[in-house]
């Protein structure tokens, strides 16, 4: 006879739920991703404004939907940087200034030698552009970067994270696949296929 050790019922229902489940890996790397299409829409924001602002009347920014890919891939660099760490606000300002300051230079620098002179910003037009190097990047940038990435780190990584962890499957899944989606396939499009399509 076969010595069969039968394991009892919820052990099995206790599989089945965990295979529905997302794992906490999975679901960080889910608000991580969300977190950088949340930056992207902030930038956003912060553009329409300043340049409501700057111009007396609101221009349009960017070349696709409601969001700027450098802020998102900002609000990323920020996210890996803080992400399961105790950070103080001084070192968050730092560290944010360091890397908006090497995101926007770079960036700019590439686009204009690289892409036929394209600006999708230049400093060398703008209000309160002190220390402005280029029209790439300047002071007033990298201060608001510092004290925008100060907020970022204290309410939005964490309430993201929070929210992330906390939501059921369905609803989270529901919210991540059309967004990442229309928000990646977005920066596909405008910024790559589009200028190589369409010159």
């Amino acid at each position: 006879m076969f010595n069969i050790h039968l394991r009892p019922q919820p052990y099995f229902d206790n599989m089945k739920t965990m295979s529905k489940n997302l794992t906490r890996k999975q679901r960080d790397l889910i608000a991580i991703i969300l977190l950088t299409i949340l930056g992207a829409f902030i930038g956003w924001v912060y553009e329409m404004l300043f340049y409501r602002i700057d111009q007396g009347h609101f221009i349009r920014r960017g070349q696709g939907g409601p969001w700027l890919p450098i802020y998102g891939f900002g609000g990323l660099f920020l996210t890996l940087a803080v992400y399961k760490r105790k950070v103080k606000p001084i070192i968050v300002f730092i560290i944010t200034m360091i890397g908006s300051f090497i995101i926007e230079f770079t960036t700019g620098y590439v686009l204009y030698h690289f892409f036929d002179g394209m600006r999708l910003w230049d400093y060398n037009v703008e209000i309160w552009n002190w220390g402005n190097i280029g029209g790439y990047v300047c002071i007033r940038s990298v201060l608001i970067f510092g004290v925008m990435g100060v907020l970022y780190a204290k309410w939005a990584i964490p309430g993201v994270l929070n929210a992330a962890r906390k939501t059921d499957r369905k609803k989270l899944l529901g919210l991540f696949i059309p967004l990442s989606v229309i928000f990646f396939g977005d920066i596909l499009f405008s910024y790559i296929l589009r200028p190589l399509l369409f010159k």
